[in-house]
């Protein structure tokens, strides 16, 4: 017996290995009839960045920038998100897809895909993979890589070819 896909969490860092990886979301989502949620985690600034920064310029008036930057660049990242999807699902070659949702977070990558996996009703994760440095063929990013050691859901982890 197959497995039934209803629910799909596609892990972007809009990246053009994460939009190659759109692209296994949208054939398996379609094939299976099932939806997409589309996931960006924004990584926290570090502590020491932070603590530098809201020196240089006030604790307050760090806290007031951080507070109004946040929603802009949350809806900069979300607009950016529904024109790649809207891209791939017009796209001739392509096959149509429904996105359900589109979240943006701010945290660990790794640790919010893994959360978002678990505990909502998904049936898979896809995400693209960085392979970095010297051994970039040998090896898959750090956060999928992450993902896939700790996540109890299937995962497919897409990486983008040479060739493209």
């Amino acid at each position: 017996m197959f497995p039934d896909i209803k629910n799909i969490l596609y892990a972007t860092d809009l990246s053009e290995n994460a939009r190659y990886a759109l692209k296994y979301a949208s054939v398996i989502a379609n094939r299976f009839e099932a939806t997409i949620t589309v996931l960006h985690v924004l990584e926290e600034l570090s502590p020491s960045f932070s603590g530098m920064v809201s020196e240089i310029v006030g604790k307050d008036r760090w806290a007031d920038l951080k507070k109004r930057n946040k929603e802009k660049i949350i809806e900069s990242i979300r607009t950016r998100i529904e024109d790649v999807c809207n891209e791939t699902n017009q796209h001739p070659q392509g096959y149509s897809f429904i996105v359900q949702k589109i979240i943006v977070e701010i945290g660990h990558p790794a640790d919010q895909i893994i959360h978002y996996a678990e505990k909502k009703e998904f049936d898979m994760v896809i995400m693209g993979s960085h392979g970095q440095g010297f051994f970039s063929e040998a090896m898959i990013g750090s956060t999928s890589r992450r993902v896939l050691r700790r996540c109890t859901k299937p995962v497919l982890v897409v990486r983008l070819p040479e060739s493209v």
